[in-house]
C-alpha cells in the first residue's frame, strides 16, 4: 500500500485517508474515490488529497477484517458488518467467553496492522455483549499476511452457553434462620445466565442433614451456603458431600474474596460450597466458579491454581488484619 498526498486528478480509485470538506458536504475518510467523489473534490477547488493506494497483493481493510472475523469466531457468536476496517464479534446469548489465548497472540504477531482485541478469558457476557473486535489499522494489508493470520486456527473465540436450567440452594442454620439477602444475591447471579432457583431448602448445620438435602435436591446444580464458613476439607460441607455419595474436586481457591469455596460432584450434578462472601452482590471467587460450571466448563485443581494471578478482586478494610501495610 502506498500512502501520501496526490494531485486530485490522480486520486481516482484511491482510498481517502482523511475526511475532506467539499462544497455540498463532506467526504469521509475511508471512502474509495470514484468519479462522483472526484468531481466533488475538483468542483470544491481541492488541489491534492492524502490517500492510500492499494498495490497488487493488498487486501482492502473491510475485506480483511471480515475474513479474519469469520476465521476466528466460533459457536455462539455473530459478526457485525465490516466498516472502517472493523468487525465486532457479538454474543448470541448469555455465556462465558472461551478464548484460545496463545493462538490470538499469534494472530496479533503476524502484522501490527492486523489486530484482535478480546474480553478476558472466561469473562461472562450478556446476550448482545461484545466478545472481541477485529480491527485492520491500515486501509489495506498484504493478502499473504491476512492468510497467515487466518491459517493459525479456526474457532479461536467461542461462547460457552449455560447447560443447566435450575439450581437448588441449600442453606444451613445454627440458631437463627439464614438472612434473606444470601438467597437474593444467589438468585441475581443465576438470573444473569437464565437459571431458575428451586424452592428454599434450610437444614441444620450437620453433615447428616446436609447430606440428605444434597441427595434430595431437585436442581441441575446444587449450591450450599453454610451458616459457618467451611474451614477444612473435612468440615460439615465437604463431609456431607461425601456422605451423599459425592466426591470433592477442590477445597479452597487463590481468589480473594472467595477463598473458602469447595467444588464437588454428586452423581452427574455439580455441587458448589459457597463462601460467605457469596451473600454479597460484589464480585468474588464464587462468581468465577458458578459461571463456568453453569456453562459446562469442567474445573480441575490445575484450573483453580491459575486463578491467583488477577484473583485479588477487592480489599475489604473491615476484615481483621487488613492487608494494607507493606511489610506487615
Amino acid at each position: 500500500m502506498k500512502f501520501g498526498p496526490v494531485p486530485v486528478a490522480e486520486a481516482l480509485g484511491a482510498v481517502l485517508a482523511h475526511s475532506v470538506q467539499v462544497a455540498d458536504g463532506r467526504l469521509r475518510k475511508g471512502v474509495t474515490i470514484g468519479p462522483k467523489e472526484l468531481a466533488r473534490l475538483m468542483v470544491s477547488g481541492h488541489a491534492q488529497v492524502i490517500v492510500a493506494r492499494l498495490e497488487p497483493g493488498d487486501l482492502h481493510e473491510n475485506d480483511a477484517a471480515a475474513q479474519l472475523a469469520k476465521a476466528v469466531a466460533g459457536p455462539g457468536l455473530r459478526l457485525t458488518k465490516a466498516a472502517t476496517g472493523r468487525v465486532n464479534i457479538i454474543a448470541t446469548g448469555p455465556g462465558i467467553a472461551c478464548i484460545a489465548v496463545e493462538a490470538i497472540n499469534a494472530v496479533n504477531a503476524v502484522n501490527p496492522m492486523i489486530t484482535v482485541a478480546t474480553v478476558p478469558p472466561h469473562h461472562r457476557v450478556d446476550c448482545g455483549g461484545m466478545v472481541a473486535t477485529i480491527k485492520i489499522i491500515s486501509y489495506a494489508v498484504p493478502a499473504d499476511d491476512l492468510q497467515k493470520a487466518c491459517a493459525i486456527g479456526s474457532d479461536l473465540l467461542a461462547l460457552a452457553c449455560p447447560i443447566h436450567r435450575s439450581a437448588t440452594l441449600i442453606e444451613t442454620r445454627l440458631a437463627p434462620m439464614p438472612a434473606a439477602k444470601g438467597r437474593a444475591a444467589i438468585q441475581a447471579r443465576l438470573d444473569r445466565l437464565g437459571l431458575s432457583l428451586t424452592p428454599p431448602v434450610i437444614v441444620d448445620h450437620t453433615a447428616s442433614a446436609l447430606a440428605r438435602a444434597i441427595t434430595d435436591s431437585p436442581g441441575d446444580l446444587v449450591l450450599i451456603l453454610t451458616a459457618s464458613a467451611t474451614s477444612d476439607s473435612d468440615d460439615v460441607g465437604p463431609a456431607a458431600l461425601r456422605m451423599a455419595g459425592g466426591r470433592l474436586v477442590q477445597f479452597g481457591m487463590p481468589v480473594d474474596p472467595g477463598n473458602l469455596l469447595f467444588l464437588g460432584k454428586a452423581g452427574h450434578r455439580p455441587v458448589i460450597g459457597l463462601p460467605g462472601c457469596a451473600r454479597s452482590a460484589a464480585l468474588n471467587g464464587a462468581d468465577w466458579v458458578m459461571e463456568r460450571v453453569i456453562c459446562g466448563i469442567d474445573l480441575s485443581p490445575a484450573d483453580f491454581a491459575v486463578m491467583g494471578v488477577g484473583g485479588l478482586l477487592k480489599e475489604i478494610p473491615q476484615r481483621p488484619q487488613p492487608r494494607s501495610s507493606i511489610g506487615d
